[in-house]
């Protein structure tokens, strides 16, 4: 399917859930909200419950019109159909997931490291990633990346980017004026006593913030 999206917005990640159902509910109800992007991440999965899982996100994802991208697997993303796949340090390398993956988004992970985004676009990424650009409770040990980093990770790369690590709706605003495209949260929206409500907060300052001018690169075909 071919897909124009610009790569911008809530990108939701998901947490481990081991009850299929309940993964879909709160995932449905974050796509309901808003979320530009669902990541499935769940690094202790048993191969067979992940693919139950992602093909579930899957369907959801297409329902809402969102982009579905699968964590470190390529393997697992082909096998569903995802829109792409996200790759961290000690997963495949993107030339490698670009061979399987033809025609997906490709996410790779720069950590607290700007420039290594230029290396990346040229090994085939869509969009980059830089953080913890705050303290994370879902990685509390993660390196932390200054904000100007988005800004230096753009212009190493001309790729999108996401921030990700401690975000909330009461700093994201900050994070999308130093140019990110992308709010990558986790814990921020899944955790929330009202999942959609919470996305909705992230969605909203997008909306909000249409008329800021940045250079922006689309997606790959999918």
């Amino acid at each position: 399917m071919a897909s124009s999206r610009i790569l911008r917005g809530l990108y939701a990640i998901t947490p481990p859930m081991a009850e299929t159902a309940a993964l879909s509910r709160a995932a449905g109800e974050c796509l309901a909200g808003g979320a530009a992007l669902l990541q499935y991440r769940a690094k202790q999965a048993p191969p067979g419950l992940a693919l139950t899982q992602a093909r579930e996100l899957r369907r959801l994802c297409r329902e809402h019109g969102a982009l579905f991208i699968v964590n470190d697997s390529p393997e697992l993303a082909l096998a569903v159909e995802a829109d792409g796949v996200h790759l961290g340090r000690d997963d495949e390398e993107p030339r490698a997931a670009r061979l399987l993956l033809p025609v997906a988004v490709i996410g790779v992970s720069c950590y607290d490291r700007p420039e290594h985004a230029r290396e990346a676009a040229a090994a085939g990424a869509d969009y980059v990633a830089i953080g913890s650009v705050f303290a994370s409770g879902t990685k509390p040990s993660a390196a932390r990346a200054p904000l100007e980093a988005i800004a230096q990770a753009r212009s190493a790369s001309g790729l999108p980017v996401a921030a990700i690590g401690g975000i909330t709706p009461d700093n994201a605003a900050a994070l999308i004026e130093c140019g990110a495209d992308m709010l990558a949260v986790v814990s921020a929206v899944f955790a929330a006593s009202d999942v959609r409500a919470a996305a909705r907060r992230f969605a909203r300052l997008f909306e909000q913030s249409q008329g800021v001018v940045h250079a922006r690169a689309q997606p790959r075909a999918v």
